[in-house]
């Protein structure tokens, strides 16, 4: 242990548990030689062979994801780097003899800055992504390797890039950052691998130190433990082993409360690679499908290819229900080529059914799909961002004309059930006005759209309260709706996965939870502790 002692440091918890290990600075890294400037054609291949190496190490990263969001925001970073609109002011500076390190940084600088700088929080969030699309690039130019940063280390920096995050192995480690945000993507991904992880870290002198305690339930980083810190960390991460071993217990069994009610508890997935490490008898089938990532712009068109990976995820249920939610672009989900761009707010703009709409030849090509999916297994088909009943009725309409010409042309499918996800209070408070099938509750927009709060904001954090009074009450008055016209109703938003809202969720009247699939123990566990009294729901 170092000679300064101990060190207590507050933080802001954003992924819960505990780590010890090797203290690691974000800053560390190993410098190549000083490169030589080049001649101006020289300047422009060098900077190409770093766009490419980071285009490559990008996509590389993006096959290896298992989960939506570290897709989509590998995904946001390749296509960027691969628009000659991003590129191109950089090539003009070095075509006037400035060297490519500063044309490249110049450039990227502009643009961070009208990210930054944007009235809209989803082109703020996205200034990290440039951020962390430039330095990339940079390091290829000067030859920097970033140091290895070794498995069950506590990584500690100002920030940390989404895509450096995807670069470590996390077996056993914590973050723990002097800046972020709870809903950044980082916190995001921390969260979906069991990552323990602080923010807004007090500002301390860590230099001389080289072990920490990571302990993101109570808050705080200690640095240098001493030997009692130490020993009652052991024991409360023992305690955490046990609890999570008790939770596992419950992962192939079915869900049902203490009061004897039984539970449907599902998964989302959002690419067919995710279902490799989930075994389908723990669970009673998917619950979302998100086929931004399994549709990407090379497939809008293709109907083959989405009814291969339609097929493919009905086969791996084995009977048990499957719903896919047809396009959900826009907000904080673009695809190029399809979504629409320089919207003042994506978030309140053309996304999920109203760019559906806008693209009937694409939208008609996925239910068609879906339509010869149907025959494989019991299939649902689920609309998002639906505010009025006209844009159901315009889908249903497109998928019965759908179904109608497969069917002409003597093609095998069948008519799967049509629903709508329950994210706008809009539809929240007047659900009996829609046809539909089913309803899902997507928890993530609707909270913020019930407190007009984006959940990229980390001032508004405290306000985004999934067990506030406004958000349960709608929630409560959807699952009476629902429950009056006979037709299911679920919920598939992050609140479903956080075992802190299992109790109000069922309280509620919900009764199918739909959620990430490493939290399906934790929440199976939550929900046999929950004890339902006559009445309620």
């Amino acid at each position: 242990m170092p000679d300064n002692g101990a060190i207590c440091v507050r933080g802001t918890p954003v992924s819960p548990g505990l780590a010890r290990g090797r203290l690691v600075f974000l800053e560390e890294a190993s410098r190549g030689a000083e490169r030589k400037q080049g001649s101006r054609e020289e300047e422009a291949a060098a900077l190409e062979r770093a766009i490419a190496a980071a285009r490559a190490e990008l996509t590389t990263l993006m096959d290896r994801a298992m989960d939506s969001d570290a897709g989509m925001l590998l995904e946001f970073q390749v296509e960027m780097l691969g628009d000659p609109v991003v590129t191109a002011p950089a090539f003009e500076a070095i075509a006037t003899g400035v060297r490519a390190e500063r044309a490249w940084r110049d450039a990227m600088e502009i643009q961070v800055r009208e990210y930054h700088d944007s009235d809209d929080l989803y082109f703020r969030a996205r200034a990290s992504d440039l951020r962390d699309m430039r330095d990339r690039v940079l390091r290829h130019l000067a030859g920097e390797t970033p140091a290895p940063i070794v498995e069950g280390s506590i990584v500690v920096g100002s920030d940390l890039a989404p895509s450096r995050f995807l670069e470590i192995e996390w077996r056993g480690g914590g973050i723990a950052l002097t800046q972020g945000s709870p809903n950044s993507h980082v916190a995001m991904l921390a969260r979906s691998r069991g990552v323990p992880m602080l923010i807004e870290l007090e500002h301390a002198d860590l230099n001389g130190h080289s072990e920490a305690l990571l302990d993101s339930e109570n808050g705080v980083l200690v640095v240098s433990p001493d030997a009692n810190a130490a020993s009652e960390f052991e024991s409360r991460r023992r305690v955490a082993e046990l609890k999570r071993a008790d939770e596992e217990r419950f992962l192939h069994a079915p869900a049902v409360t203490a009061s004897g009610e039984r539970i449907q508890v599902l998964v989302n997935i959002a690419n067919v690679k995710e279902l490799e490490a989930i075994d389908p008898a723990s669970c009673d089938g998917i619950g979302l499908v998100r086929t931004e990532l399994l549709v990407g712009k090379a497939e809008l068109h293709d109907e083959e290819k989405q009814y291969a990976a339609y097929r493919r995820i009905l086969e791996w249920a084995q009977g048990r229900p499957v719903t896919i939610r047809t396009l959900d672009a826009g907000g904080d989900k673009p695809v190029p080529g399809y979504t629409v761009d320089g919207e003042s707010n994506p978030f309140l703009g053309v996304r999920g059914v109203r760019l559906s709409l806008l693209h009937p030849m694409v939208l008609t090509t996925q239910l068609r799909a879906l339509a010869r999916a149907a025959t494989i297994g019991p299939l649902k088909v689920m609309v998002p961002m639906v505010t009025v009943p006209r844009e159901l009725e315009q889908v249903r309409l497109m998928l019965d004309a759908a179904v109608a010409r497969l069917r002409n042309a003597g093609v095998e499918c069948a008519m799967p059930e049509l629903g709508m996800m329950v994210e706008v209070p809009a539809a929240a408070l007047a659900l009996d006005l829609f046809e539909t099938d089913f309803v899902s509750v997507g928890s993530n927009d609707l909270i913020q759209y019930v407190t007009a709060c984006s959940r990229d904001s980390a001032a508004l954090a405290a306000l985004q309260d999934p067990l506030q009074p406004a958000v349960m009450r709608l929630l409560h008055e959807v699952v009476k709706q629902a429950n009056a016209r006979r037709i299911p109703a679920s919920l598939c938003g992050d609140m479903a996965s956080d075992v802190r809202c299992i109790s109000g969720l069922l309280d509620v009247g919900l009764r199918s939870l739909s959620v990430a699939p490493a939290a399906l123990g934790r929440v199976k566990a939550a929900i046999a502790r929950h004890r339902i009294a006559a009445g309620r729901g």
